[in-house]
């Protein structure tokens, strides 16, 4: 029987605490994503003071989420040199700081004696686990989740560690 996920808006709206996002593919095909990414490739840059420009329902949540008092991090592991879709989400992470996020960088080079989880992952509240799974493009497959206390504190233990060697978005270049 498949499993019913619920949206992502759904599940960063009940956190109480914290959400935690981790990032280990260098690229992404999300079909979202691929005007925006293509209209980037192009040279389309962002005004941050234009919010409506880029603003979107997912800045909202995570806007909503922190106004309430949720911290909010996401941790990005990237190869380097970074493939030109890791350029692209480093030139819109401010949008995400906008929003209330917390952002850092780990250079896989720097993680190679750290357990990284097999899948992306959103961690919610240290409870329940929303994994992103991708194909070998970066094509968005679907979601599963898990809630299992010891497979949740296997991945929340995994992300403290990626993210204490993390370098905060500020520090980071490309």
């Amino acid at each position: 029987m498949p499993q019913s996920v619920p949206p992502f808006a759904e599940l960063l709206g009940a956190c109480k605490r914290s959400a935690v996002h981790l990032e280990t593919r260098d690229v992404y095909g999300v079909v979202e994503e691929d005007e925006d990414f293509a209209a980037w490739r192009n040279g389309r840059t962002y005004d941050l003071d234009d919010r409506s420009s880029w603003w979107n329902g997912f800045h909202d949540s995570v806007a909503d989420a922190v106004s309430r008092g949720v911290v909010v991090r996401r941790a990005r592991v990237v190869s380097e040199p970074v493939s030109e879709y890791i350029r692209y989400e480093h030139a819109c992470t401010p949008q995400n700081l906008a929003a209330g996020e917390d952002v850092r960088w780990l250079p896989r080079r720097m993680a190679s004696d750290l357990l990284l989880p097999g899948n992306d992952l959103w961690l919610f509240d240290g409870q329940l686990i929303r994994f992103g799974l991708f194909s070998g493009d970066g094509r968005f497959v679907g979601h599963t989740m898990e809630d299992d206390p010891d497979v949740v504190k296997r991945h929340a233990e995994a992300f403290e560690a990626i993210w204490d060697r993390a370098i905060p978005h500020a520090d980071y270049r490309i």
